[in-house]
């Protein structure tokens, strides 16, 4: 259905979360490398590699290898520098979330590679600096998965 990137992820618990939350929702999911952390780290497999299994899971050794394996898709990345809310976007099946490291967000030259209505970006209350990673995707996934009716699901 759709795919969630996570560019050079950090903190297992959120790469946890988040394949715990691709399996939920049949998002196909691609990290990209170097990770923070050991893909097979107790913490990671605590908040969600038990659900590997039901995962479909790519490991990157690098952004070209990754944009190589997504294909010729619609891109979006997040970012509290983007310039579009995530909800004026029609989603698409196939569309890929890209979210860039739990310290400092993707690097200027990824977001600027990809058109302003393609940079996305959830609001949040003046003064505040960025939701946690996880929940992020969240968002992203079950609003586009929302759109197209949560197909598939049940």
């Amino acid at each position: 259905m759709f795919q969630i990137v996570l560019f050079q992820p950090e903190i297992p618990p959120n790469t946890g979360n988040v394949i715990r939350l691709a399996a939920n929702t049949g998002a196909k999911l691609h990290l990209v490398k170097p990770l923070g952390f050991d893909i097979s780290a107790p913490s990671l497999r605590r908040a969600g590699l038990d659900y590997a299994e039901f995962v479909d899971m790519q490991v990157h050794d690098d952004w070209a290898a990754c944009l190589l394996a997504l294909g010729e898709v619609r891109r979006f990345a997040f970012s509290t520098r983007g310039t579009t809310r995530y909800d004026s976007v029609v989603y698409q099946p196939g569309d890929a979330f890209i979210f860039g490291p739990e310290t400092r967000g993707l690097p200027t030259e990824m977001l600027e590679a990809l058109p302003p209505q393609q940079r996305l970006r959830l609001p949040l209350m003046p003064g505040n600096r960025s939701l946690n990673l996880s929940n992020t995707v969240a968002i992203a996934v079950y609003e586009a998965w929302r759109q197209n009716g949560f197909a598939g699901g049940s």
